[in-house]
């Protein structure tokens, strides 16, 4: 479970929004997920693929109950705006259709549904019709209490 990186760095920043007990995951807290990508290169078409744990759901969007007031505009932060984002049950995915050489970042937010402990796959970054463009920076497990 090593970081790789060629054309791409990524940093993985987890922040509570609301927590019942400082320091602890409990099922109902909310956290906000920013996903930090440096490019070495213009790209076009990059995905950001960010894992979520089971029984999480990722907030916005307006849809199914989802808190767009917890959720603070999850979105694109400083450079260009994802073209499409998917919200699913397994990952956040954003979708840019133009990455300038620098620094972008995603963020999102997500309330815990589930309890137990989650191993998460990597978060991948990758230029989808350039295949030597990819990172992959390992998660740590997320613990979530009842």
């Amino acid at each position: 479970d090593r970081a790789y990186a060629s054309g791409f760095a990524v940093r993985r920043l987890v922040t509570p929004v609301s927590q019942a007990k400082p320091g602890e995951w409990h099922r109902g807290d909310v956290m906000r997920v920013r996903v930090e990508v440096d490019t070495r290169s213009d790209a076009n078409w990059t995905v950001i693929d960010d894992p979520v744990p089971a029984g999480a759901t990722i907030l916005g969007g307006g849809l199914g109950g989802r808190s767009t007031i917890l959720d603070a505009g999850g979105a694109a932060v400083g450079g260009p705006s994802p073209a499409y984002v998917e919200r699913k049950q397994e990952a956040a995915r954003a979708y840019f259709d133009w990455v300038p050489r620098g620094r972008i970042a995603y963020e999102y937010t997500l309330r815990l549904g589930t309890t137990g402990r989650f191993a998460l796959p990597p978060t991948r970054v990758e230029a989808l019709y350039v295949p030597g463009m990819i990172a992959l920076v390992p998660n740590a497990a997320v613990v979530v209490l009842p």
